[in-house]
């Protein structure tokens, strides 16, 4: 049986969490279902497509055009196989294993008495926090902060049943304008959540990149002096290094490129410093984030 970072099984994981966007799953399996039928209808009929194909090309052209479809079509099969698999992987245990490599980027929970996990969804990277702060006996909490109010109830449940309720609290919120006041946090976490913010103008918008930054403002404004926060997103990192590197962050690091539901991902770290100092931070390449 497969085994995450924790220890656990994927199917226990899985029977906690489930798929959450089994659209997507199934949109993906139903596609490679039909190439790979097509492929197989190919290769059973090859002579009988020659012979169609004779009627439109020259002579012994449609040998070729029909194998170069045949190919074309089981490699499109095995490309849509491959993403649902990594879809699969991504969606459950790598956002389990990946939550456990940003709780141990924060040195000492124990000191820990606020966080907050933006974005929460189904609760994985909220309930390891919570599970981290019950190991270290710290009598902190973390709020999830989603914005459904279906979600955070549906993320309350699995709180319970992973045994973390009373170290965990939800609440519905814009996280464009959090609602929470200034220097709050003692640590701030996201994992996979910033890149679908405003992602209704398209994801390549100024629009959406600017509400992006909005939301790298707002976690800058919650945490306290001396916090850390740690995100792991998609696709626009880099953008969030240079708007980082704009607010004079300290300590600002970025891990190896993960491929996560078929794109590049990155955990970026950072901290807030006690005092801002005007000139630009360095970033690191940490490789042990």
């Amino acid at each position: 049986m497969g085994k995450t970072a924790g220890n656990r099984d994927w199917t226990q994981i899985y029977a906690i969490y489930g798929i959450e966007q089994w659209q997507t799953l199934v949109f993906l399996l139903f596609h490679a279902f039909v190439f790979s039928l097509l492929s197989v209808l190919f290769l059973i009929y090859f002579d009988q497509i020659c012979l169609f194909l004779d009627s439109f090309f020259l002579s012994g052209a449609a040998r070729l055009a029909a194998g170069f479809t045949g190919a074309v079509t089981a490699l499109s099969a095995v490309c849509l196989l491959f993403a649902a698999a990594n879809f699969v992987y991504s969606d459950v245990p790598l956002q389990y294993e990946m939550a456990q490599r940003m709780v141990s980027s924060v040195g000492d929970w124990s000191c820990v008495k606020t966080a907050l996990d933006l974005g929460c969804g189904r609760g994985i990277l909220l309930n390891v926090v919570a599970t981290q702060l019950k190991k270290t006996g710290s009598s902190g909490r973390v709020v999830g902060l989603d914005r459904s109010k279906r979600t955070t109830l549906s993320t309350l449940r699995t709180a319970k049943i992973e045994g973390v309720q009373e170290y965990v609290t939800c609440r519905e919120g814009d996280v464009r304008t959090l609602p929470f006041g200034d220097n709050y946090f003692d640590v701030v976490v996201s994992s996979v959540f910033v890149h679908t913010v405003g992602k209704e103008h398209g994801q390549k918008s100024v629009e959406a990149a600017a509400e992006r930054m909005r939301v790298l403002g707002e976690i800058v404004r919650v945490v306290k002096p001396g916090g850390l926060c740690v995100v792991w997103d998609l696709l626009h990192v880099p953008e969030y290094v240079r708007r980082l590197q704009e607010l004079r962050m300290e300590d600002i690091r970025v891990s190896e490129r993960v491929t996560a539901f078929m794109a590049g991902s990155h955990i970026v770290s950072f901290r807030k410093p006690s005092e801002l100092v005007a000139g630009p931070r360095e970033v690191r390449l940490d490789w042990r984030c």
